[in-house]
């Protein structure tokens, strides 16, 4: 019972600095504000406003967004990006964007210990592991890490994740 406790505390203390490290100090923005606030998610904030998906985000939802960073796109081979962004591939990006979405406003702590397969915006499920893995507590995204979670924003959250989430 004491292990069990000295996770869950130890994963708290993890999410909550990584907030800290995270989050603006304006607590009254939505998710675009804050993803484009941040610098770590130029590509991301790109890429919504490309596939019409601003008004959406900023829209009072809830949602929570599992946000790749720029390195996590830079990852994606040479030139899918740029090719993403081009008007003549809207769909395939709408689709990817809303791949990274789930309705309403899951925080971490509501996953805590949980494996679960959620629908989302886009219609297909992710998997979501928050069980822990072999070296400590971890929380992956089908094969993506949940580097820093629980950044609130005034619709919603936002988890970091270090890959893009593709479709099947």
């Amino acid at each position: 019972m004491n292990r069990r406790f000295a996770l869950k505390a130890t994963v708290a203390a993890g999410l909550l600095a990584g907030l800290t490290a995270c989050a603006p100090a304006d607590q009254g923005s939505d998710i675009v504000d804050i993803a484009a606030a941040n610098g770590n998610f130029t590509t991301l904030v790109a890429a919504v406003q490309a596939a019409g998906l601003e008004d959406t985000l900023r829209s009072p939802g809830p949602f929570t967004v599992f946000a790749p960073t720029d390195a996590a796109f830079a990852a994606l081979p040479a030139g899918t990006v740029d090719s993403l962004l081009l008007p003549e591939n809207k769909d395939t990006l709408v689709s990817i964007l809303t791949y990274h979405v789930v309705p309403g406003s899951v925080t971490s702590d509501q996953l805590l210990d949980q494996k679960l397969s959620v629908a989302t915006v886009q219609g297909q499920n992710v998997n979501i592991d928050a069980t822990g893995g072999k070296y400590g507590a971890t929380v992956r995204v089908n094969d993506a890490n949940v580097t820093s979670a629980d950044i609130l924003a005034t619709n919603g959250v936002i988890h970091v994740i270090d890959k893009v989430l593709l479709p099947k």
